[in-house]
């Protein structure tokens, strides 16, 4: 009976520490794209007032800004800084592949990021990295749209697949 008992409660706890992943997930997400904002803020006022060169710009940007999107930006400004690839598109996909962690939706910004970067005058630089802002906070809004709810449910339904599971197998 003690044997039925561990296991019906290792499965509730599985489940919802699967429910209680995605939560931790979302607000990843969430925070990641905060991040994103902040670092093209930044980088929209040293272009525009300061003209500074894109990998630096992306250096400051890095040191600007932590957790994951931070990490691309550092891993960017290697990247053009090394000049294995001219083309700051591709320099930009291959720093978003080297970061771990990174949530998808904020990677796929990144690299529509990376296609405008370098490629364009100042204005049409300035105007891509608005595109993208704008991208990233449609992202922030849909994603805090019932956030609370959303994750409640996240997390209450991994303890109830985890209690039916338990249920099931007793």
């Amino acid at each position: 009976m003690n044997v039925k008992l561990l296991g019906a409660m290792l499965i509730v706890l599985a489940c919802g520490g699967f429910g209680f992943s995605l939560a931790a997930a979302h607000r990843r997400e969430e925070g990641a794209l905060s991040q994103l904002i902040r670092g093209l803020d930044f980088m929209a006022c040293e272009l525009q007032y300061r003209l500074t060169p894109l990998p630096e710009l992306c250096r400051q940007t890095a040191r600007e800004i932590s957790g994951p999107v931070g990490q691309v930006f550092d891993a960017l400004a290697r990247e053009l800084a090394s000049q294995n690839q001219p083309e700051p598109g591709k320099c930009m996909a291959t720093a978003v592949a080297a970061v771990k962690g990174l949530p998808e939706r904020s990677g796929r910004l990144l690299l529509d990021l990376g296609r405008g970067l370098g490629r364009f005058d100042l204005d049409g630089q300035l105007k891509g990295l608005d595109a993208v802002r704008q991208s990233c906070r449609q992202a922030l809004e849909e994603l805090g749209r019932n956030r609370e709810g959303r994750l409640r449910s996240y997390q209450t339904l991994g303890l109830c697949a985890g209690a039916a599971l338990a249920i099931l197998f007793l």
